[in-house]
């Protein structure tokens, strides 16, 4: 018998001798990023102007539609943790994201056919008449279709990411491509697809129309299906080893049945079982760590442990332990992310509102699209990550010694300062927008075009951009190395879950700001039907606030943030075995 799935190896016998061809590696990734750019096209041409699309066809105030959007955003961001259970426990990452696209696909299907079909939408507006809202049969068929596409985005999130890091096997000392390349590259890739979908979708929706705006992405959908099966011979496929999340629970509840027993007093007297961790320690073995110590007690040997066949409720080997420190010490800097998002999900509801208030004409014929002002914080993005992986980590090594050139968390550090300063500009730049409208006597005239150029909003577009280079990406590499081995999709739901509770902030801040600030007249910071009479240069700065004290605790955390410890089984080609300890905070 040969062994396949888990080494990443195929044997075949061929002329009466046994050859070797190595499974992943860069020969896949042109099917995983033809997956990754045509899903992209679809997820982000079906979001990216979906706030017009709310307001202008179903008639949503603007409030509304837009925590509509942020908690489809939160939920989408959520499911990840569904997804990666599945993964991680027993369908593995290539079924999971087989079935979440075709789930996926469903969903763009029926919000398709909600744009093409005009009973499924209420009836366009008639000049200064108020408009007709969407029904609630129409809004339930706008609500099924997120909620298939939210399910969909739970399978593929979290997997598809890591299924491409899978690809690439860190022990082989000849391996020569890093996943800290790949992590910057996947960024890229992906982000030339979002540049697509926010120029040309973004156009045919605004003027072809919805059908065709669409019906686009959801034909690339089905392209990424099959593109991603084609490349299923190639793979690198890791076995699921059963569920993490009941690992970390036995863990728990082993060490909690031995809370009265008292702490060994070296950590070599801890249980070990190199048999037993063997599916779940092929690219190393955690070692002990001496915080969260009550942990231990978990692998305390006791007189009722069978130490052949344990009970894993009572005896937990010390892998085991660390798999379960490692989650918990991510935990804070997880956290952190949060209000980064909440920043950056403004940019497709109250910015994307300002810029449609704005002079977008490029020319006496054409205007670019409100919605593809996003453009430039995927141009600055893919710029800056360019720049990063070309140049920066090549300067920053000659003085660090470090491969990726700066540790993750530093990475990630750059990218809250950037997006503080983002919102911090935003701010200025609505007052100058309103001051426009006032001397031009636009203030009570919401429909009214303001003669003040839309580039003015380009500072703060291409700000978010740069924290994203640095803050996602960085929060990507984090997840993946400090992560358990067997559970890389479930640290990928960690990133997508930062995101949903971003998401949802936003929302919840929206709703408060929104009730809290209401005038006896009126008056609102963030009015439903006429920005120009609201205060959004005061929720921008409310933003920068909690963004400040949100980079104090970062700094905190990472200050304190301890790297796991991994003894890594290193293959060399002239030598059979060759076990290294290695500080993960080394390769970072």
């Amino acid at each position: 018998m040969y062994c396949k799935m888990n080494t990443g190896f195929e044997k075949m016998e061929k002329n009466g001798n046994l050859t070797r061809r190595k499974k992943g590696g860069l020969a896949t990734m042109p099917f995983i990023f033809a997956n990754e750019v045509t899903e992209k096209l679809a997820v982000v041409g079906f979001n990216a102007n979906m706030i017009s699309y709310l307001t202008t066809q179903l008639h949503m105030p603007l409030t509304k539609a837009a925590n509509t959007l942020t908690n489809f955003g939160g939920t989408s961001s959520l499911t990840p943790l569904l997804g990666a259970f599945i993964s991680d426990s027993f369908a593995g990452k290539f079924m999971t994201i087989t079935v979440a696209s075709i789930i996926y696909q469903i969903g763009m299907i029926s919000l398709t056919m909600s744009a093409v079909l005009p009973q499924l939408r209420p009836p366009p507006c008639k000049g200064e008449e108020v408009c007709q809202e969407a029904s609630s049969r129409q809004l339930a068929i706008l609500y099924v279709s997120l909620l298939l596409s939210a399910l969909g985005s739970g399978g593929i999130r979290p997997c598809v990411v890591a299924f491409g890091a899978d690809q690439f096997d860190e022990s082989d000392p000849n391996q020569k491509t890093r996943t800290w390349t790949y992590f910057n590259w996947y960024y890229f890739v992906m982000g030339t697809a979002i540049l697509v979908a926010v120029t040309v979708l973004v156009y045919i929706q605004d003027n072809v129309g919805w059908g065709w705006g669409l019906g686009i992405p959801t034909l690339a959908m089905f392209i990424s299906i099959i593109a991603f099966i084609g490349g299923y011979p190639l793979y690198r496929n890791l076995n699921p080893e059963g569920s993490p999340f009941t690992r970390l629970v036995k863990v728990g509840v082993a060490a909690f049945r031995k809370r009265k027993i008292p702490k060994v007093p070296n950590s070599t007297l801890l249980y070990q079982n190199d048999e037993l961790d063997a599916s779940i320690t092929l690219g190393g073995k955690l070692l002990h760590s001496d915080q969260l110590k009550f942990l231990d007690k978990a692998a305390i040997v006791t007189e009722e442990d069978n130490t052949k066949t344990p009970d894993l409720w009572r005896l937990s080997t010390v892998h085991r332990v660390e798999e379960l420190k490692s989650i918990i010490r991510m935990g804070p800097i997880w956290a952190s992310g949060i209000l980064l998002i909440t920043a950056y999900a403004q940019q497709g509801t109250f910015s994307l509102q300002q810029a449609k208030t704005m002079n977008r004409h490029l020319t006496k014929s054409f205007e670019i699209p409100a919605g593809s002002m996003s453009v430039f914080t995927i141009l600055t993005m893919l710029f800056t990550t360019a720049l990063y992986d070309r140049v920066l980590i090549r300067v920053a090594r000659r003085f660090t010694g470090l491969d990726r050139g700066i540790t993750f968390l530093h990475r990630m550090g750059i990218g809250f300062v950037i997006s503080l300063f983002a919102t911090f500009v935003a701010g200025f730049v609505e007052m100058k927008r309103k001051k426009v409208a006032m001397e031009h006597g636009l203030i009570e005239h919401s429909s009214e075009i303001i003669p003040i150029s839309v580039f003015w909003l380009v500072p703060q577009y291409s700000l978010h951009g740069m924290a994203e280079a640095f803050m996602s990406i960085g929060h990507l590499e984090f997840f993946y190395d400090q992560a358990p081995e067997s559970m890389t999709s479930t640290a990928m739901a960690f990133f997508w879950t930062s995101i949903s509770l971003g998401n949802y902030i936003s929302t919840l801040l929206v709703t408060l700001v929104h009730k809290f600030t209401k005038g006896p007249n009126g008056t609102n910071w963030l009015p439903d039907n006429n920005l120009n009479k609201g205060k959004l240069e005061y929720f921008y700065w409310l933003i920068t606030l909690l963004q400040f004290i949100n980079l104090i605790y970062y700094l905190i955390c990472a200050k304190m943030y301890t790297y796991k410890q991994i003894q890594v089984h290193h293959k060399g080609e002239n030598s059979s075995e060759d076990n290294n300890i290695e500080l993960a905070s080394t390769t970072v």
